[in-house]
Parts: C-alpha cells; sequence; structure tokens
C-alpha cells in the first residue's frame, strides 16, 4: 500500500519513506504493505483480537515474521536487533518493567532528559527514584512513553498511549507526540479513539482479518 507524502512531512519527494513494509507477514496475519514519510502519522483501528499489536511487534522485529522492513531506505537485516529497536522503537499498551525500581530502566547519563520529558506529560520527576509498584497505570504508561522518546527514534510504534489516561494527560501526551512528527518522526498509532485519530494522523487504516483496509 503506497502513499503520497503527507502534507507535514519534513521530507522532499525524493526521499526515501522514513519507514516501509513490503509483504510483512506472520503465520497470523499479513502480508502488510505500508510507508510513512518523515513527519507523518498513521492511526490503525480495528476489534480487539484483530491483530493490531501483532502487527507493531512484527515491525520492531519482536514475533516471528517474513517480508522486507526498512527504515530510511536501509534494510531492517542491516540492523543489529538493539540498534533497529532504539530506531524504531516499540511502545506496548501495558509497558515493561524489569526491576522494582523506575530509575533501574533507563541509563543514568539519560535521567535528566528522562525527567524532563516526564514532567511535561504532567508527572513529577520524583517518580523516576520510586519503585514500580506503586506506580498507577497512568504513571507506568507515561513514563514508558517518555523512556521511549528519550532516545528520539526516528519511528514510533505507539500502542494505545493514552489508553488509561485523563483528559488532561491524553492531551500532553497528543501535543508532545505532534512536537515530535514535526521534527521528522514518523508515528504508527494504534487507537480506538477516533478524535485522536481525526487530531494526529494523515491517514487512518482499519485491519481486519489480518490486512489492513481503509476505514
Amino acid at each position: 500500500m503506497t502513499s503520497p507524502i503527507s502534507a507535514c512531512s519534513t521530507g522532499s519527494s525524493t526521499d526515501p519513506p522514513r519507514l516501509a513494509l513490503a509483504g510483512l507477514r506472520s503465520a497470523l496475519a499479513g502480508p502488510f504493505d505500508l510507508t510513512l514519510a518523515r513527519g507523518e502519522c498513521v492511526a490503525i483501528s480495528g476489534p480487539s483480537g484483530a491483530g493490531k499489536s501483532l502487527l507493531l511487534r512484527m515491525i520492531a522485529d519482536l514475533d516471528p515474521n517474513q517480508g522486507e522492513v526498512a527504515l530510511d531506505g536501509r534494510a531492517r537485516a542491516s540492523f543489529s536487533a538493539p540498534d533497529w529497536r532504539r530506531h524504531v522503537t516499540y511502545c506496548p499498551a501495558e509497558s515493561g518493567w524489569w526491576a522494582p525500581g523506575v530509575a533501574a530502566h533507563l541509563p543514568p547519563a539519560r535521567r535528566a532528559a528522562w525527567a524532563a520529558l516526564a514532567e511535561r506529560l504532567g508527572l513529577d520527576p520524583v517518580l523516576l527514584d520510586g519503585p514500580v509498584a506503586r506506580l498507577s497505570t497512568g504513571e507506568r504508561q507515561r513514563l514508558a512513553l517518555s523512556r521511549a522518546l528519550v532516545a528520539t527514534p526516528a519511528v514510533l510504534l505507539a500502542d494505545e498511549p493514552t489508553g488509561p489516561l485523563d483528559p488532561d494527560s491524553t492531551a500532553r501526551v497528543e501535543a508532545l507526540l505532534a512536537e515530535r512528527l514535526a521534527a521528522g518522526m514518523a508515528l504508527l498509532l494504534v487507537t480506538h479513539d477516533t478524535a485522536q485519530a481525526t487530531r494526529l494522523a494523515a491517514r487512518r487504516l482499519r485491519l481486519e482479518a489480518g490486512r489492513l483496509v481503509a476505514p
């Protein structure tokens, strides 16, 4: 599925897509063909269990898949797995925390940047010194998103990033994502919020029966 570069893109018409999928598939879904330009957001909706999270995980190479994926014209196969995921970052709906303390989830050198992003999302930076177990669902979600954005990924794969959030927190998240889009990041956004898709996305697609279709 090929798309013109969105009006909000910061690239030229001769630039390769920021993210390109060709024949991406698994035993459960696909094939998927999709391109995102620099600064473009594509929103994906669809019923629960349709494979939306699976698609994001396949792009991040976290689930078995076949097909071609490229970043700025460079094949995914030419990246190491950690390097690919630094550039094409997956932020799941339920964030992963592998240590008891929040601070253990990011190198100390990036702590100041993480705290600044967390504060922009309405969080007290003191939370970074506390235990994960005391965080609310919304706090974990915003801390995970800010953690993902600290490394300034070229592509963010965001799975329901505002699902558990109140309207003020949702507005803060959307403002930060819009800022990153303006700077050239591409965003593949899974959301059930039609209004959010309208606010952020240049294109909207629906995933049904393992395939992407127009809504």
